[in-house]
């Protein structure tokens, strides 16, 4: 069968039983939308490669097909690929040669042309699992298009022939909440209920669990809970018990938090982990009580779970908060002599006190026990090292480390760069900022929108008219429009150096972009 005899079906839609939700997709062909978008351009190395590979073997493999697609760039040739050897005399599709394509171009958003393949998927003969749907239910919901991961989730049974599992009625229901569709989710579980005769599980309790927890609904979220104990094929695991408790510190019931942690232990025999002592943890030290989250770690230990790194790093994190520096630095110190080798937030949570208490050489310092220690610091080490050495009045070693960076492969990001020129323009320093003004935009970082007005003002009162003209040209070629007021103050200060007609070509420039 011809490629285009396999894409050639008249559109139809996607249905299950009577009471199931139907839907339809917008269909084109596959063949014809490459067709029809695909600007023919100098052969690439991978039409090459499939040129070559079909000169050699003659008969293209799913395997070479696959492995093909996966290298290829460009999702249009790839699309091509995987028309082309669908016409090869015995070859047919099956599940990971779909797999494949519809990933590839689900990355590249051809949404359009993956409703048409899964048009044609049910038509197939091959068994599909319903994995490439789940993960495609995530490329749409990561493209706000909730609606479409309803639809994908109705589409399980009429192209896997089978009813969706356990695990994909979670997925379906976490993507759904984690993205606040509680409409699209209520109507997932009475299709669940109603449709597929379906008793939810223990992971799908706990997504309700943590839904009313993230709403503030503690109440239904302990509902639930009683419900999972009345059932009797599911029961509560440590993973409700912290999302409960999480629930809980948030809301800033943090004695009803620890009753709930006793309960579990004592009457549900459920032992704790290092990452159900961490929300307490947390939960104590942004309540304000870093003392009493101490007393956790102190327990962890005497009952046979040793803190980890984030344990420590959100301890150190609530002490830092208040202000108390002494213990952040015993504790980081602690946590090395019970042989745990501090990470970059760690570090990071370090250097922030040393720079908050003007200690600033002492972090520097520890910035090079971090590459002896072959600790990489990230955007966020430097940037709160940006804004100590700012703060200290340290302008030069700061916009030298701005500089050098950029020539040791560190990535910084567009607050690196406003931090730095936020402090010099605030203290006066008018010279070094428009320097500065001009690297970032030779970079493409782009002041804040208020900053970026302030320096112009502040460059017409201090007399800087060119230097205000010439940074108001560089911000309006990345987009910049000036405040009313700002543009007002320019003007004023241009016409009075009679500078009128530099004004005109000023505003002719503005109006143009």
């Amino acid at each position: 069968m011809n490629s285009m005899r396999r894409f050639g079906h008249k559109h139809r839609s996607f249905t299950t039983s009577a009471s199931t939700p139907s839907y339809s997709f917008p269909w084109i062909s596959p063949l014809q939308f490459s067709k029809a978008t695909h600007v023919q351009d100098s052969p690439t190395e991978t039409s090459n490669t499939l040129v070559d590979s079909r000169r050699k073997s003659k008969f293209i493999s799913h395997e070479s097909a696959i492995n093909l697609i996966k290298h290829e760039r460009d999702p249009q040739y790839a699309l091509e690929i995987f028309n082309m050897v669908a016409e090869q005399k015995g070859f047919n599709h099956n599940h990971a040669t779909y797999s494949t394509i519809i990933h590839k171009l689900a990355q590249a958003k051809k949404f359009q042309v993956v409703d048409a393949l899964l048009h044609q998927m049910t038509y197939e003969t091959c068994k599909f699992h319903e994995n490439i749907l789940l993960n495609l239910m995530k490329h749409f919901s990561k493209s706000s298009l909730h609606e479409r991961v309803l639809e994908i989730f109705y589409a399980i049974q009429p192209i896997v022939r089978e009813k969706p599992s356990l695990k994909a009625i979670s997925t379906c229901l976490n993507l759904l909440i984690e993205a606040k569709q509680i409409d699209l989710a209520q109507k997932v579980l009475l299709y669940v209920k109603e449709c597929l005769k379906v008793r939810p599980n223990t992971c799908i309790f706990n997504i309700l669990v943590k839904h009313h927890c993230k709403i503030g609904d503690l109440e239904s979220a302990f509902q639930v809970l009683k419900e999972m104990k009345k059932s009797s094929r599911t029961y509560p695991n440590l993973i409700t018990y912290s999302t409960l408790m999480d629930g809980l510190c948030k809301s800033g019931r943090l004695n009803e938090a620890i009753e709930l942690f006793e309960d579990m232990v004592a009457k549900d025999q459920i032992l704790p982990d290092a990452l159900t002592y961490s929300v307490l943890i947390n939960g104590f030290c942004n309540g304000g009580e870093v003392d009493r989250a101490r007393k956790i770690i102190e327990f962890m230990r005497n009952n046979g779970c040793n803190p980890n790194l984030f344990n420590y790093s959100a301890l150190m994190n609530g002490f830092c908060k208040e202000g108390r520096f002494k213990e952040v630095k015993e504790l980081f110190d602690e946590m090395k002599s019970f042989g745990l080798k501090p990470d970059t937030v760690g570090y990071t949570t370090l250097i922030n006190c040393f720079c908050g208490t003007g200690r600033i050489d002492e972090a520097m310092e520890l910035l090079k026990e971090m590459a002896e220690m072959k600790c990489k610091p990230d955007v966020v080490t430097f940037n709160v090292l940006l804004k100590g050495l700012c703060r200290e009045g340290r302008f030069d070693e700061a916009l030298g480390m701005l500089e050098k960076l950029a020539y040791e492969g560190v990535y910084l990001n567009k607050g690196s760069y406003r931090i730095v020129l936020n402090f010099l323009c605030q203290t006066g320093k008018l010279e070094k900022t428009c320097e500065l003004l001009d690297f970032m935009l030779s970079r493409g970082f782009v002041p804040h929108h208020a900053t970026s007005n302030e320096l112009l003002v502040r460059l017409c009162k201090a007399a800087m008219v060119d230097d205000a003209v010439t940074a108001l040209f560089g911000l309006a070629e990345m987009g910049f429009k000036p405040e009313p007021d700002s543009w007002a103050v320019l003007v004023e200060h241009i016409c009075r150096e009679r500078k009128l007609l530099f004004a005109f070509e000023l505003l002719d420039e503005l109006v143009t972009k």
